[in-house]
């Protein structure tokens, strides 16, 4: 007989969360090598001189990384 354990993510997508050097949104979610990973979504600053360059405010982190934010 085979025991399967269940994995339960802590955030979830839509869930403002902070981590070191900055916060953001949670965008998509994934369970990989027994590790849950967020995409997360940083606000937009100011629009730079060059313009934007599309993804550059999305970070992929493990879930040690982040917090809850505080409403």
């Amino acid at each position: 007989m085979m025991l399967t354990i269940e994995k339960v993510n802590t955030f979830k997508v839509a869930q403002q969360v902070k981590f070191v050097g900055g916060e953001g949104i949670v965008r998509h979610v994934k369970f990989e090598a027994q590790n849950w990973t967020y995409l997360v979504e940083m606000p937009l600053g100011q629009f730079p001189d060059f313009g934007r360059v599309g993804a550059e405010t999305m970070v992929v982190l493990s879930e040690t990384e982040l917090r809850a934010a505080r409403s």
